[in-house]
Protein backbone atom coordinates (compact mmCIF):
# COMPACT_ATOMS: atom_id res chain seq x y z
CA UNK A 1 0.00 0.00 0.00
CA UNK A 2 1.10 3.55 -0.60
CA UNK A 3 0.97 6.44 1.86
CA UNK A 4 -2.14 7.82 0.14
CA UNK A 5 -3.91 4.43 0.09
CA UNK A 6 -3.19 3.89 3.78
CA UNK A 7 -4.41 7.37 4.69
CA UNK A 8 -7.58 6.95 2.59
CA UNK A 9 -8.29 3.56 4.20
CA UNK A 10 -7.86 5.02 7.69
CA UNK A 11 -10.13 8.01 7.10
CA UNK A 12 -12.75 5.81 5.42
CA UNK A 13 -12.84 3.40 8.39
CA UNK A 14 -13.39 5.85 11.24
CA UNK A 15 -9.93 7.31 11.91
CA UNK A 16 -9.86 11.10 12.23
CA UNK A 17 -7.23 13.54 11.05
CA UNK A 18 -5.85 15.11 14.25
CA UNK A 19 -2.61 17.05 14.23
CA UNK A 20 -1.95 16.00 10.64
CA UNK A 21 -2.06 12.26 11.41
CA UNK A 22 -4.85 9.69 11.04
CA UNK A 23 -5.79 9.07 14.67
CA UNK A 24 -8.09 7.08 16.93
CA UNK A 25 -9.74 8.64 19.96
CA UNK A 26 -11.33 7.41 23.17
CA UNK A 27 -15.13 7.30 23.00
CA UNK A 28 -15.40 9.78 25.90
CA UNK A 29 -12.83 12.21 24.45
CA UNK A 30 -13.46 12.47 20.71
CA UNK A 31 -11.02 15.36 20.15
CA UNK A 32 -7.98 13.82 21.89
CA UNK A 33 -5.93 11.29 19.92
CA UNK A 34 -4.76 8.19 21.78
CA UNK A 35 -3.43 6.22 18.78
CA UNK A 36 -1.98 7.76 15.64
CA UNK A 37 -0.61 6.56 12.34
CA UNK A 38 2.52 8.47 11.37
CA UNK A 39 3.01 8.33 7.61
CA UNK A 40 6.55 9.23 6.58
CA UNK A 41 8.17 9.06 3.15
CA UNK A 42 9.24 5.40 3.31
CA UNK A 43 7.58 3.95 6.45
CA UNK A 44 4.33 4.01 8.36
CA UNK A 45 4.28 3.78 12.16
CA UNK A 46 1.64 3.20 14.80
CA UNK A 47 2.13 5.22 17.97
CA UNK A 48 0.19 5.06 21.23
CA UNK A 49 0.00 7.96 23.67
CA UNK A 50 1.28 7.15 27.15
CA UNK A 51 -0.43 8.61 30.25
CA UNK A 52 2.53 11.00 30.56
CA UNK A 53 1.59 12.48 27.17
CA UNK A 54 4.56 11.08 25.24
CA UNK A 55 4.02 9.06 22.06
CA UNK A 56 5.40 5.50 22.04
CA UNK A 57 6.02 3.79 18.68
CA UNK A 58 4.63 0.24 18.88
CA UNK A 59 5.04 -0.87 15.28
CA UNK A 60 6.52 0.29 12.01
CA UNK A 61 6.73 -1.06 8.47
CA UNK A 62 7.82 0.01 5.01
CA UNK A 63 4.96 0.65 2.62
CA UNK A 64 6.05 -2.31 0.49
CA UNK A 65 5.49 -4.62 3.49
CA UNK A 66 1.93 -3.38 4.08
CA UNK A 67 -0.89 -5.03 2.15
CA UNK A 68 -4.66 -5.12 2.64
CA UNK A 69 -6.10 -8.38 3.95
CA UNK A 70 -8.17 -9.93 1.14
CA UNK A 71 -11.07 -10.74 3.51
CA UNK A 72 -11.25 -7.73 5.86
CA UNK A 73 -9.32 -5.09 3.86
CA UNK A 74 -7.42 -4.19 7.08
CA UNK A 75 -3.78 -3.43 6.23
CA UNK A 76 -1.46 -6.24 7.34
CA UNK A 77 2.10 -5.57 8.43
CA UNK A 78 1.51 -2.71 10.87
CA UNK A 79 0.13 -4.73 13.75
CA UNK A 80 -3.36 -3.26 13.56
CA UNK A 81 -4.86 -6.66 14.36
CA UNK A 82 -2.24 -7.97 16.80
CA UNK A 83 -1.88 -4.94 19.12
CA UNK A 84 -4.02 -5.55 22.19
CA UNK A 85 -7.16 -3.40 22.32
CA UNK A 86 -6.58 -1.70 18.97
CA UNK A 87 -9.24 -3.70 17.11
CA UNK A 88 -11.84 -2.71 19.70
CA UNK A 89 -10.77 0.94 19.57
CA UNK A 90 -10.96 0.91 15.76
CA UNK A 91 -14.47 -0.58 15.97
CA UNK A 92 -15.56 2.06 18.52
CA UNK A 93 -14.26 4.87 16.29
CA UNK A 94 -15.88 3.34 13.20
CA UNK A 95 -19.23 3.07 15.04
CA UNK A 96 -18.95 6.67 16.29
CA UNK A 97 -18.31 7.88 12.73
CA UNK A 98 -21.28 5.95 11.36
CA UNK A 99 -23.82 6.53 14.13
CA UNK A 100 -22.53 9.77 15.66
Amino acid sequence: MTQDELSAWALKTGWKLIGGHPSLTRPGRPKEAIVRMVLKVTVASIEIKKPSGKWDKVSSAAYGDIAPDPDTNVPRGLGLVSITGLSKLMQDNRDAAVFG
